[in-house]
């Protein structure tokens, strides 16, 4: 029991960054795991964000991977960050050296 209770604490400390990024930045899966103090995690920070719509209404779509690049497969990350006025270098990438959160 105690197990799913660290989990469970863990997904909200994620989800409490990703809910702090503003609109029109964006984060990386990376720098999410470095503000949580678990600098080699960005792939729990990526499967996380995965199931977030199991826990509330968060903007994941602010998060990409190191270099700038949009979940593959969600089409609607693009829509939703051009909508905010997120830079883009070209169709699959945010231009993070415009647009990244410094949280």
């Amino acid at each position: 029991m105690k197990k799913t209770v660290l989990q469970e604490a863990l997904i909200y400390e994620i989800l409490s960054v990703v809910e702090e990024i503003p609109e029109g930045k964006a984060a990386t899966y990376g720098q999410i795991a470095k503000l949580i103090g678990r600098d080699k995690n960005a792939r729990l920070v990526g499967k996380v964000l995965g199931m977030a719509q199991y826990y509330g209404d968060y903007p994941c779509h602010r998060v990409v991977n190191h270099a700038g690049r949009l979940v593959p497969g969600w089409r609607e990350q693009r829509f939703l960050l051009q909508k905010e006025g997120v830079p883009f270098k070209d169709e699959g990438h945010v231009d993070l050296k415009k647009c990244r959160w410094e949280g």
